[in-house]
């Protein structure tokens, strides 16, 4: 079986190349009408030269997994400036896109934290949609709305998860169909585990990003055994490989803190258990030195008896 891995966001080998650089709503509010205009316009600009720059070093080092930054638009769902930041960007989305495929990179976004279903508040719900629809813009601007997907997690328990997850289930009624069609869940290291968010995945057709470090921190009553084909059959539907964030703990004390690495040995239960199902899967590392980190766990694997490196940071089992 084979195992394609990437990272997250920003290659911190390249220099000055942040895709997150921001404009914010207080500075905003300090500029005249021009000077906003203007500030936005340069401020995206240099996110998409940056994440352009990115995807070259990608198809250059053979990192066939890449998750985009949220930030490339500053301000972009801000209720007092949503603006277009398509249209003056036409070329450069298109640019970015048709660049992705000639790669044939996957490709992916993660909304923060706040983009949430679970709200008791309106107003949380209508914004999480906002979100959502910012991201799917961003991907129909690069002409990757049929193949790349956005990733959130179900959200906060509000004390009670037996009226929340019914809540999420009403509230999700919200997204447009062809945006909730590119979405996928994730489990948490506190709050919904693996078989809570399994569970979801299954009812509503959502395909499953399994998180082994978020799994172990925050354990349900299936084992590995049992979950991993279970998340793989909730990808068939989108006909895209399952995909499984990847990491390991900072410190026994730290435990659910992202290392600036990823300990091979942490994550050989998980690999054992790939190998006997023998199923193609991506891995989305997150440890802090992402670009180095996916780079140096494919050397790390390398070593091990029973995996082989084929190419950059693309393994065999």
């Amino acid at each position: 079986m084979i195992i394609k891995m990437g990272y997250v966001s920003h290659s911190i080998s390249l220099w000055d190349a942040s895709p997150a650089r921001t404009l914010t709503f207080t500075r905003y509010n300090q500029l005249s009408d021009v000077e906003r205009a203007e500030k936005l316009l340069e401020v995206t600009r240099k996110n998409l030269e940056s994440t352009i720059r990115m995807v070259h070093y990608n198809i250059a080092h053979n990192i066939p997994l890449y998750r985009m930054s949220s930030s490339l638009v500053p301000l972009a769902t801000h209720p007092e400036v949503r603006w277009d930041f398509v249209a003056p960007f036409r070329e450069e989305w298109r640019k970015l896109g048709d660049l992705v495929k000639a790669g044939d990179l996957r490709t992916s976004f993660h909304p923060s934290q706040f983009t949430l279903f679970t709200s008791p508040h309106e107003d949380v719900t209508d914004n999480a949609v906002i979100d959502m629809e910012y991201h799917y813009q961003m991907l129909e601007a690069m002409g990757l709305e049929d193949e790349a997907v956005i990733n959130i997690h179900i959200g906060g328990a509000y004390g009670n998860k037996e009226e929340t997850l019914p809540r999420f289930h009403e509230n999700l009624r919200k997204l447009p169909p062809a945006i909730k069609k590119r979405m996928t869940l994730e489990n948490d290291d506190k709050t919904y585990n693996s078989d809570e968010t399994l569970a979801v995945c299954e009812k509503e057709g959502i395909p499953f990003v399994f998180d082994i470090h978020h799994h172990l921190a925050n354990r349900g009553e299936k084992s590995l055994e049992e979950l991993i084909p279970a998340c793989f059959a909730t990808w068939k539907n989108i006909g895209l490989r399952p995909k499984i964030h990847i990491s390991s703990p900072k410190s026994d004390k730290a435990y659910r803190s992202h290392s600036d690495f990823v300990d091979p040995d942490y994550i050989k239960p998980l690999l054992d258990v790939l190998k006997k199902i023998g199923q193609d899967a991506d891995f989305m590392i997150e440890a802090k030195l992402k670009d180095q980190a996916v780079l140096k766990l494919a050397e790390d694997l390398n070593k091990v008896r029973g995996i082989k490196r084929v190419g950059g940071t693309i393994i065999e089992l």
